[in-house]
């Protein structure tokens, strides 16, 4: 089955990237993120090779030199896309990234059910190229609002892209409130998102593993964010001592969940 929903907020998601993107100048292209030795035009450049290798074009030969901020295999091959790249202006990559994104949208058009179902490693593991393509969302949406807050330009924070992100970090929760955080057996806590995304998770630690639930009735600790701190946190891109959540209960538990927040890797 063609992923029509996925699809959609994929392409939602680079339309928000090509606007934002349009009329920035050189020194704004080159401006640090908060991913660790990238600017925004390695940002982009990084959203370019993934897409590229996503729709069967070639990818590139070029090897980089990888820097200290390269962890881990996956890391290295985003590096030789982004560094491939750096002798370029922001405008050439950008049109770069606009004549890629038209060619990406006319494939995943034709696609077929083939395409979709075909078996593949993605970032969480092995799954199928609808699986992919669900993660390239909330990848795309992610490295969107890196430039945004480098730049100092908020927006695309709420709608179907936001949420999907959102509810696919949430599956992770039960992992960091549980393991990471070490909650009592048989007690639970409650994560308030207040918004522009809002949801409420409760997590109940039951013979020794964490599971959301519907509810958890009297929790020991209660976290409350908005939808930016915590896609923020839960990606790593701020330090957990200086984000604003509001706890509520156990401090130490809430500050172990907050500081463990961290899924990406």
């Amino acid at each position: 089955m063609r992923p029509t929903d996925t699809i959609d907020k994929l392409t939602d998601t680079w339309q928000s990237i090509s606007a934002l993107c349009a009329d920035l100048t050189e020194d704004q292209w080159k401006t640090m993120t908060a991913c660790p030795g990238w600017t925004v035009q390695d940002t982009l450049s990084h959203l370019i090779g993934v897409e590229r290798m996503m729709i069967g074009l070639p990818v590139t030969k070029h090897r980089a030199i990888q820097g200290a901020h390269v962890k881990n295999p996956i890391g290295e091959f985003n590096e030789h896309d982004v560094d491939v790249r750096r002798s370029l202006s922001g405008a050439e990559v950008l049109a770069e990234w606009n004549d890629l994104i038209e060619d990406s949208r006319d494939f995943l058009e034709d696609a077929g059910e083939e395409y979709f179902n075909r078996e593949t490693m993605t970032p969480t593991g092995p799954g199928t190229m609808a699986d992919f393509l669900h993660i390239r969302v909330l990848d795309c949406w992610a490295h969107e609002q890196d430039i945004r807050r480098a730049l100092g330009k908020p927006g695309n924070e709420g709608g179907p892209a936001a949420e999907h992100t959102i509810d696919r970090l949430l599956r992770t929760i039960p992992i960091v409130v549980g393991k990471r955080a070490q909650t009592p057996e048989g007690r639970g806590v409650v994560i308030e998102i207040t918004g522009p995304v809002q949801r409420t998770v409760p997590v109940l630690v039951t013979n020794g593993r964490a599971a959301i639930v519907d509810q958890v009735a009297d929790p020991i600790s209660t976290l409350k964010m908005d939808s930016n701190t915590f896609c923020a946190l839960a990606m790593g891109r701020i330090d957990p001592s200086s984000s604003k959540v509001d706890i509520a209960g156990d401090q130490e538990l809430g500050k172990a969940i907050t500081t463990n927040l961290n899924m990406m890797i």
